[in-house]
């Protein structure tokens, strides 16, 4: 006999992706980003959020390299 576990299985493999925005903190942006992709079908219509994504993503980046100095 297999013993059932409780955990499920699906909750237990996170995608890499969002384990990397968890960790820069762009995640809630990133959301953004597809949300109005997904309403206009149209990234062109959603730069606005693409901007602020992508500023994130720099602050994050820039916060990595003065780490590592």
């Amino acid at each position: 006999m297999i013993a059932s576990s409780s955990k499920n299985p699906e909750n237990e493999i996170e995608d890499p992706v969002e384990q990397m925005l968890k960790k820069t903190g762009c995640m809630e942006l990133h959301y953004q980003v597809q949300e109005c992709i997904a309403e206009h079908q149209d990234w062109r219509k959603c730069q606005d959020q693409v901007k602020k994504f992508k500023e994130c993503m720099a602050e994050h980046t820039r916060k990595q390299e003065l780490r590592h100095k």
